[in-house]
């Protein structure tokens, strides 16, 4: 979540005297639809998104913070069908969410309470699970803890993801230290889990999720979102393009479509649409004996259109929280 501070009333002015590319400002572009629009009174701050395993067309979302520890399970129409509570969890600053496995194999839900808005006060941050249920209705599930430190210190983070081949966990920082942190590949629920920097992650990411082959993955942030290739080795590789997201109040969530070719999108506010954005070709899940070109790398027409209609958004952005930060926020 983006600190309510005077920094962002900064920002707005700042964003104000930026001029926008016309396609940025627009609320959907040519392949974006709305899949459907959270109605649910109670969810006015979704930060993030997962698709469900066991439930065709059933999305999971939770609030940011500061308030109960509940995971929302939202039908094709984006009406509520459950809810989840976790039992022995607390909500101070969920941020991000996925769908793994749990060491059985079973579906679970991994909720990531890893917001820090003070960039390191917290000395350590918090993933729960629950089992993915056979049946959805309101209940309480008991959650396990896994506790996580930063190799290289307390940071910021709102993004958390799960390799589908390996099952292991992933976080990225924010603000303007991104960077993309390896969790170990059998997590504990006694002491604390290392987490071991292992790449870079875009300026002000706000989430991110693997594609169902587990051979790539995107990072978004609030203007756009970034697609990267990820090798059977753990290793993140190169830059797949940059995807252009629909104008959106505070977009702080994103998943794939099940089937790897489209985004889903969604954003904290009440009555919030959630889009459905199609990935360029070369950011899409390709067979693995499917061969790829020599130049195909990201770039392209889509990288310099979506890297154009951010630019001056990052610049407003990168002053307001110089300016703000420091500046006592609201934890949230």
């Amino acid at each position: 979540m983006f600190p309510r501070s005077p920094a962002v009333a900064v920002l707005a002015a700042f964003a104000l005297l930026v001029p926008v590319p016309a396609a940025a400002a627009s609320a959907t572009r040519d392949g974006d639809r709305v899949l459907f629009t959270v109605s649910d009174p109670r969810i006015d701050e979704s930060s993030g998104l997962a698709l469900s395993r066991r439930h065709p067309g059933v999305v999971y979302t939770h609030n940011d913070s500061g308030g109960r520890p509940e995971v929302f399970a939202l039908g094709p129409d984006g009406r509520t069908r459950a809810v989840l509570t976790l039992g022995g969890a607390t909500a101070r600053d969920w941020e991000a969410m996925a769908v793994g496995r749990d060491e059985q194999g079973r579906p679970a839900i991994y909720v990531a309470d890893i917001g820090d808005n003070l960039g390191g006060a917290w000395p350590y941050v918090t993933v729960y699970r629950i089992p993915e249920p056979a049946e959805l209705r309101s209940r309480t599930i008991r959650a396990t803890r896994f506790r996580f430190k930063y190799a290289d210190g307390p940071r910021n983070a709102e993004t958390m993801m799960i390799d589908p081949r390996t099952n292991r966990l992933y976080i990225a920082s924010k603000l303007f230290d991104g960077a993309l942190y390896e969790a170990p590949a059998t997590l504990r629920t006694s002491g604390f889990n290392k987490l071991r920097k292992i790449g870079e992650a875009p300026v002000i990411a706000t989430d991110g999720a693997f594609a169902p082959d587990g051979r790539s993955y995107v990072i978004r942030t609030y203007f756009g979102a970034r697609v990267y290739a990820f090798g059977a080795d753990g290793k993140p590789g190169d830059s797949l393009g940059s995807v252009a997201l629909p104008a959106q109040k505070q977009g702080e969530s994103v998943t794939y479509t099940a089937d790897g070719q489209s985004l889903l999108v969604g954003s904290e506010g009440v009555d919030q649409p959630v889009y459905q954005v199609p990935l360029p070709a070369r950011a899409r899940p390709t067979p693995p004996t499917a061969p790829r070109t020599a130049g195909d790398k990201g770039g392209g027409k889509e990288h310099r259109d979506a890297s154009g209609a951010r630019v001056g958004l990052f610049l407003a952005l990168t002053i307001a929280a110089v300016i703000g930060y420091g500046v006592v926020r609201r934890r949230s």
